[in-house]
């Protein structure tokens, strides 16, 4: 991604010096900096803000509430897990945290509970229909409120920033479903192929 940038770059400084358009080309960087500079700056207040208020849902508990409400559907969506295991309650955190926009917090739970599906995995070196359709949930990044996108909308002068929020759930919510159901009818197509040891004694 470095060298695309880096290509961009001299190709504009290349194309000003030769159409004369260089002072425009320098005006464009200096001016992109400063704003990008003012965006850094009003995001910090804003994502700040919000990742209080969603660390407050988190200390008092909402967020586990939220978990615990969805613990039967996790059950339904992966079945092969045993129904008394804890990664179950793992897997419903991870999404809940992530659903508020708690990524800090939902990134450790995620990684908890792809190695407790590991530890129930039969075969150890390829990863199980339930592994698969964890990654595929986080993949699509279902979110209730997308702090970011409301926080560079605002600090981009826009009127209402929050508009984005219904629009967003449903693309989100659209890309979640159809991220679990396609994962789930590849699992079906290319069923997973367990390798037994040969335990035979000679």
């Amino acid at each position: 991604m470095n060298y695309i940038w880096y290509f961009l770059i001299v190709i504009s400084i290349i194309f000003g010096a030769i159409n004369g358009t260089l002072n425009d080309v320098a005006n464009a960087i200096f001016s992109g900096t400063q704003l990008s500079v003012k965006i850094v700056l009003t995001l910090i207040g804003i994502m700040t803000f919000w990742l209080g208020i969603m660390k407050i849902a988190e200390k008092s508990g909402i967020v586990e509430f939220i978990a615990k409400l969805l613990t039967p559907i996790a059950k339904l969506i992966f079945p092969d897990v045993p129904k008394n295991s804890s990664v179950i309650g793992d897997i419903a955190m991870n999404f809940s945290a992530n659903a508020l926009g708690l990524a800090n917090a939902a990134t450790p739970i995620g990684i908890k509970a792809m190695e407790g599906l590991q530890e129930i995995n039969e075969d150890k070196e390829s990863a199980s229909d339930s592994m698969c359709i964890l990654l595929a949930m986080n993949t699509a990044g279902f979110q209730l409120i997308p702090a970011t996108v409301i926080a560079i909308l605002a600090s981009n002068g826009f009127e209402n920033p929050t508009s984005v929020i219904v629009p967003t759930l449903i693309v989100t919510a659209t890309a979640f479903i159809s991220a679990i159901l396609i994962a789930k009818l590849l699992g079906k197509i290319f069923p997973p192929i367990i390798k037994k040891e040969d335990n035979n004694v000679s």
